[in-house]
């Protein structure tokens, strides 16, 4: 069976993408070409593609392919004349299985064995793309992984931590004397009382000390 390639591309860049499917026959058959990937979601019965062919120049953001990736089980190659390298690892980070440049002077061979390969289950993009893609993709996972609380508290100052210390260690303690201990006026007091409350999504002096020893912020310099 020929592999099913659908296009999504304005009509001049569709009608010469289109001649090169119909070149690659009885490897490859034209499932179909729209003018955008909106064009296409909105007609997803009407097509079976296995590879779909992406003009990115032509959409507006990279969101596009994102949501084409998620709407449908066709693997995604782009195609594009940008030299843009974060566009183009957006691209993979996105969903698209390869991109190929257009600016290329072999792209159209280029492209037709990148049709073949990603419908392979396999991945068309340089070494060096491969590197930073794996590294994002790791950055991403630590942040899945932290915890969010831990996220909140990174956000505080060396200073609103000191305050949340003191608190903590005597939380009847009237505020004139926490600022005191803390060498500031209660003006300030307020104001950093303000600042962690809006970063710890808290909103009280006892919610507040028991967010401290929940979470190791009782102690402090």
């Amino acid at each position: 069976m020929p592999i099913q390639v659908l296009l999504v591309a304005l009509p001049l860049v569709a009608w010469g993408l289109e001649r090169l499917v119909e070149s690659a026959q009885p490897r490859l058959a034209l499932a179909g070409s729209v003018a955008s990937v909106a064009q296409y979601l909105l007609s997803l019965h009407q097509y079976a593609p296995d590879v779909v062919v992406l003009d990115l120049d032509s959409e507006d953001c990279i969101e596009s392919l994102a949501e084409l990736h998620r709407q449908t089980k066709a693997k995604i190659l782009v195609v594009t004349g940008s030299s843009d390298v974060t566009l183009h690892d957006s691209a993979v980070l996105a969903g698209a299985r390869g991109v190929v440049d257009k600016r290329e002077s072999a792209s159209a061979s280029t492209l037709l064995k990148a049709i073949e390969k990603v419908h392979d289950g396999e991945l068309w993009i340089d070494r060096n793309a491969t590197s930073r893609i794996f590294l994002e993709l790791a950055r991403k996972k630590v942040e899945r992984d932290i915890d969010p609380e831990q996220q909140k508290i990174a956000k505080l100052t060396r200073r609103e931590q000191q305050t949340i210390a003191s608190l903590a260690r005597d939380p009847s303690a009237p505020g004139k004397l926490v600022a005191e201990k803390l060498h500031i006026s209660e003006h300030t007091l307020r104001n950093h009382l303000t600042s962690i409350y809006s970063k710890l999504g808290l909103t009280n002096r006892v919610d507040l000390y028991a967010y401290a020893h929940k979470h190791g912020l009782s102690t402090g310099d």
